[in-house]
């Protein structure tokens, strides 16, 4: 009874701390993570096994198994079958528990119905042009962004990159066997994304195989991109072999970015490298999600979350321009997009709903532009 009193004593300390942090503090994300981050340091020994991309298993998507990568919005065409082109998808943070640093990859549990959620509203933009395959790795959990110091943030991501470049290699080998591919990502996703193109694409024959890459929502830097050898920022809608990047904010937020690390933006409504104002007639539209991303962080048990079909796109909704590398769109409280601000209008969680038909419809494009120029080449 002694020992009960205690722990419910400690608990109660805690909360009543924490409750004090955010009132002083205003960050509640952050607190938060410290209550619910691992107490242990980095252990190899706690890690599950690496996935072995053979089985379809440590697949989220694939061409022959899409399952909620091969949503369509309602009223648009069937998802693509047997097309010329793939997309390696790298999926953002769905583990936002502290029992270790890195996922378990458990298929019993809320982390994997936030991959599900990834897969219907973000990489299913892709279904219209491409083949997806979208690999489940061993990712980074949320605290270390919030709670890792900087040398078990690098073991961490590295660890989970890792993954991520196995599964590359799978893919290149076994499924795109030669063919051309757009690498697409978001957050987390876009973290390893950005890496894999430095280290493995970039300056290589696979450059020329690149149709794209749209990885958005991360830390991907107007100076990074730059300093590659072949691959560049994108800067038109039919322009190849390029990046294109975003991180939506609001009218009216406040992202704290020094303008020495300026971020890489491409206006998804003009697709025009720092983008000026776009109106909201070329808009062509944001699909509201399906399902929801589940933020709670203490405890990673399933809920049963439904993936209902995607709806019918939101069109000419959004005016958008790049300011001082971040991407600024209308207000979006009280609309049909509402509900994925995390605080001070950022709007991480709309970097892919709010464009859905914007990526669709260019990703088609620069998909026709490339095989276009590719025949020619060929004559």
């Amino acid at each position: 009874m002694r020992r009960t009193l205690i722990v419910l004593a400690a608990i109660v300390v805690m909360l009543v701390a924490a409750v004090a942090a955010i009132v002083l503090t205003g960050n509640a994300l952050t607190v938060t993570a410290w209550l619910f981050k691992p107490r242990h340091g980095w252990d190899l020994s706690l890690k599950a096994p690496a996935p072995d991309y053979a089985q379809a298993g440590s697949w989220a998507a694939t061409a022959e198994n899409p399952g909620l990568a091969g949503y369509v919005p309602q009223g648009q065409p069937p998802a693509a079958k047997d097309a010329p082109v793939d997309v390696f998808f790298i999926h953002p943070t769905g583990y936002l528990n502290g029992a270790d640093w890195n996922s378990p990859l458990d298929p019993d549990s809320k982390t994997e119905e936030n991959t599900k959620w990834m897969m219907a509203n973000q990489a299913s933009a892709f279904n219209g042009c491409c083949n997806v395959y979208a690999p489940r790795y061993r990712e980074a959990s949320i605290f270390t962004y919030f709670s890792a110091p900087p040398d078990l943030f690098k073991t961490t991501m590295d660890f989970a990159y890792g993954d991520v470049d196995r599964a590359f290699t799978y893919f290149l080998e076994h499924y795109s066997k030669g063919r051309p591919f757009i690498i697409a990502s978001h957050s987390q996703g876009t973290f390893h994304a950005f890496r894999l193109i430095k280290e493995r694409i970039d300056g290589t024959p696979l450059a020329d195989r690149m149709v794209a890459a749209y990885i958005l929502g991360g830390n991907v830097q107007d100076k990074d991109v730059d300093a590659l050898k072949t691959v560049h920022a994108c800067n038109s809608p039919t322009d190849l072999h390029c990046i294109i990047h975003w991180a939506t904010w609001g009218e009216g937020g406040s992202p704290h970015i020094d303008a020495a690390h300026k971020l890489l933006c491409i206006n998804p409504l003009t697709w025009k490298r720092d983008g000026g104002p776009a109106p909201a007639s070329l808009h062509q539209g944001g699909v509201v999600q399906s399902g929801h991303f589940q933020l709670a962080m203490w405890s990673d048990r399933p809920t049963d979350v439904a993936f209902p079909p995607l709806g019918k796109p939101v069109t000419h909704w959004t005016t958008a321009r790049c300011q001082d590398g971040i991407l600024t769109v209308a207000d979006q409280k009280g609309g049909p997009f509402d509900g994925l601000d995390l605080g001070r209008k950022n709007y991480h969680g709309l970097d892919y709903p709010l464009f859905q038909m914007d990526i669709r419809q260019n990703a088609v494009l620069r998909v026709k532009t490339y095989l276009a120029q590719a025949a020619t080449s060929v004559k």
